[in-house]
């Protein structure tokens, strides 16, 4: 099948990368021996991940609010002061005051606004039935609703869709960015939406291969390529333009 770009004599495909004379990237098109390759690589080096770590769905969109501009050892302690509330449910967090919410969360930082965030999630879900009438419906069309509401972007829309929800949406972050960085992929620019669909198109859309590659990035961007990155341990060495 030829990229949509292929016939056109102006544009150049690098990688995964698609430029045109004069600007910056405009797309991100990997091929699917490229993005397999990379996942079985980081597979063999590192194992099947045991993540989400959640005991409910439920569980799963609230560790997605509460992990926005934190790392997961905070909002573990929030989740424990939750679960030991018995506020890890949807009418528990409707049925406190905000304050109190709010005290619960203060360890994920930004306790406030994510209480906030909590509560309008909590709301929605309220008036759509819960996670499993939302999955029920269009996978798109639960896409749109959840990312009207407010606080809820992109990454945290797609941690609940996959996470939490089983659909097959690709989920983007900052180490997927560096990664695909660093092995000459991407070239920092792109949008999110254009990173998500170059997955999805190139992959088949299968809810534990998702999961399982995202994971997988994280752990690589954790234990090896990390903003200072320990190049001489990386088991991408053979597909890394940094090298």
């Amino acid at each position: 099948m030829l990229r949509p770009d292929a016939n056109d004599p102006t544009v150049r495909v690098v990688g995964g990368i698609s430029h045109a004379p004069g600007v910056g990237v405009s797309a991100f098109l990997p091929s699917a021996k490229q993005l397999l390759d990379l996942y079985r690589d980081m597979l063999s080096a590192y194992g099947a991940q045991q993540w989400w770590p959640a005991d409910s769905a439920f569980e799963v969109a609230v560790g997605a609010i509460l992990t926005q501009n934190t790392n997961w050892t905070n909002v573990e302690r929030a989740i424990d002061r939750l679960r030991a509330a018995n506020a890890l449910t949807l009418s528990a967090i409707l049925g406190m005051p905000p304050q109190r919410l709010a005290e619960l969360i203060r360890p994920s930082g930004y306790y406030n606004i994510k209480a906030q965030r909590l509560r309008s999630l909590c709301e929605f879900l309220d008036r759509a039935g819960g996670l499993d009438a939302l999955k029920a419906g269009p996978l798109d069309d639960a896409r749109r609703a959840l990312l009207s509401i407010k606080g809820i972007g992109p990454e945290t829309a797609d941690d609940i869709l996959l996470y939490a929800m089983d659909l097959p949406v690709f989920v983007i972050d900052s180490y997927t960015r560096r990664l695909l960085a660093r092995l000459g992929l991407a070239g920092g620019d792109e949008s999110y939406e254009a990173l998500r669909g170059g997955f999805e198109r190139a992959l088949p859309a299968d809810v534990a291969l998702f999961k399982q590659y995202h994971a997988l990035i994280v752990e690589h961007a954790k234990v090896v390529c990390r903003k200072t990155p320990l190049c001489g341990s990386c088991c991408l060495q053979a597909a890394c333009a940094r090298i």
